[in-house]
């Protein structure tokens, strides 16, 4: 027979019912009192601190053909972190009141499950600090597929919460940051993470002569594509050096692309699609992170810009798909 182990305070372990965020329709979202889940053999129930909310969560918000709704209890947040308050059976590797970042899917709610080799346990030097383990390992991901060198020219199209992560994380290693994006405010944020050039993404030619003439005619050995549209995907090709590499880190969402086969040919260029599918990977990702913060290297805390309540998820989405003046992450707490 399974045991499971908790440590629920009375009340909760009485009412066995927790407080979840149902997307109901599209644009629609209810705080529903749901059953506390149970985890089963391999698995780890966490008591949420928090989770993130992330650029692909704005389909199942606006609305798209291929959901039905109302989707799942707590779904799409994916970006979790907080206590083990109970494990399932054959669990050693983390154990009740650890404190942990996980790869879970229905996270928007005061408690999920995740398999226990999904989850990667946080250091003490990090309590009390907020830790989104899932787009802080995406960064570290993209930056090590990026192959980013010391002297190398980066540009990176898309100054959001990752791109200002990848600004860092260039800048660490020694290379010049040239940063590309649309709101004024968001070439302000990839000044402070330090970047050493800023462009405004408004006019494709414009941007090319801009870089041209920042690189004598040579162009980026390393470009990070961060917004996941098409017309920027286009952009990074044209401002990549001859056999420079191209990195494909925006979520690309809403259908087909056409792209410049012959120039990404002609150029030689290596072109890299920075997009995780094994889990393992994403778990190799976090623990770098965890590692970069730990050592200065990586700083997120000051892109953490708008915090909520679970009570707020509709302001919370709403500000997501939106983006604001200001806004670069939000993160939802319980």
């Amino acid at each position: 027979m399974q045991t499971v182990s908790s440590s629920l305070p009375p009340l909760v372990a009485e009412t066995a019912a927790m407080q979840a965020a149902v997307v109901t329709a599209p644009g629609q979202v209810e705080i529903q009192a749901i059953s506390l889940p149970e985890p089963q053999a391999g698995q780890v129930r966490l008591r949420l601190e928090g989770c993130g909310l992330c650029a692909s969560n704005i389909p199942v918000w606006e609305g798209r053909e291929w959901f039905s709704y109302p989707v799942e209890a707590g779904n799409p947040g994916h970006e979790g972190w907080g206590t083990v308050d109970a494990v399932g059976e054959g669990v050693t590797n983390v154990a009740i009141g650890d404190r942990v970042a996980a790869l879970s899917y229905h996270s928007y709610a005061e408690y999920d499950l995740a398999d226990a080799d999904k989850v990667v346990k946080l250091p003490t030097s990090l309590a009390g600090r907020p830790f989104p383990g899932e787009p802080l390992g995406c960064a570290m991901n993209i930056f090590r597929r990026s192959d980013i060198q010391a002297g190398q020219t980066v540009a990176i199209l898309g100054i959001g919460f990752l791109g200002a992560l990848l600004v860092q994380l260039a800048k660490h290693a020694g290379a010049r940051v040239i940063a590309v994006s649309q709101r004024e405010f968001s070439l302000g944020i990839a000044q402070e993470n330090g970047a050493d050039e800023v462009i405004k993404m408004d006019d494709h030619y414009r941007i090319i002569e801009d870089v041209k003439q920042l690189t004598d005619g040579k162009f980026c050995e390393r470009v990070i594509e961060c917004t996941g549209k098409e017309w920027p995907l286009n952009l990074a090709g044209e401002l990549c050096a001859e056999r420079g590499r191209l990195t494909i880190a925006g979520f690309h969402q809403d259908g087909m692309r056409q792209v410049n086969i012959q120039l990404w040919n002609w150029r030689g260029l290596d072109v890299i699609n920075a997009h995780e599918r094994d889990p393992q990977e994403y778990i190799k990702g976090i623990r770098a992170a965890i590692e970069a913060v730990e050592q200065g290297v990586l700083r997120p805390e000051a892109l953490y810009t708008h915090h909520y309540p679970l009570s707020e998820m509709k302001v919370a989405f709403d500000q997501l798909a939106n983006r604001p003046d200001g806004f670069v992450k939000a993160l939802i707490s319980f």
